[in-house]
């Protein structure tokens, strides 16, 4: 399937989303891929992290860049060859990558009923203060919650950040699909604004 969400942020930000329903002999088909990663597909076992990677492939050419323009730190954190920001993420179906002039974050999770067993795990006593257990919308909730953290995480890219005690997420409305996350760790204070959408059961968010 061609893009399946293009979404301008601002004037510097995009988020591009890819739904992956090719098979991987498609995908693989108009991608000129550098060593480094025909090795990483290779030593991939799953299919779906296949597919999902060779998805953002394609995502890299609607923006306009190769294989070859995107690389790894230690950390795992991606950059591109021209200095833009990136971030990448994949669930199920779907894989996306957001593309930012200053340091951005993004992450798909699928909506499931488990996320509120792990939910202590790494939602903090001020989060729990404005969340509703007995809500209808609690999973979805937790899930916006979640993702951003994850965003966050991405976004700062170095090692030790716990999402209990070092991100908090402030309260919002599923209907707005706006938030703020703060991120407190060693000698960083910084507020990061957060959005976010849902599709197909879906919840995708993005910082910067």
């Amino acid at each position: 399937m061609p893009l399946y969400k293009s979404i301008a942020v601002n004037d510097e930000t995009h988020v591009l989303v890819w739904q992956i329903t090719e098979t991987e002999e498609e995908l693989s088909a108009p991608i000129v891929l550098e060593t480094y990663s025909k090795n990483r597909i290779s030593d991939m076992k799953s299919e779906i992290h296949r597919r999902a990677y060779l998805s953002v492939r394609h995502l890299l050419a609607i923006a306009g860049y190769k294989d070859a323009d995107i690389s790894y730190n230690e950390n795992g954190k991606p950059s591109l060859s021209d200095g833009v920001e990136i971030s990448i993420t994949h669930s199920y179906e779907y894989a996306a990558i957001i593309l930012g002039a200053t340091p951005v974050g993004i992450d798909i999770e699928k909506q499931r009923d488990k996320i509120t067993k792990i939910a202590p795990k790494f939602i903090s006593d001020k989060e729990f203060e404005y969340l509703d257990t007995d809500s209808l919308d609690y999973i979805k909730n937790l899930t916006v919650i979640w993702g951003a953290k994850e965003a966050v995480y991405k976004l700062y890219g170095q090692p030790g950040v716990s999402f209990k005690q070092h991100i908090i997420i402030a309260p919002f409305e599923l209907e707005k699909g706006i938030t703020k996350s703060l991120l407190s760790f060693e000698e960083t204070q910084q507020t990061y604004d957060t959005d976010f959408l849902e599709f197909a059961g879906f919840t995708c968010v993005y910082t910067f």
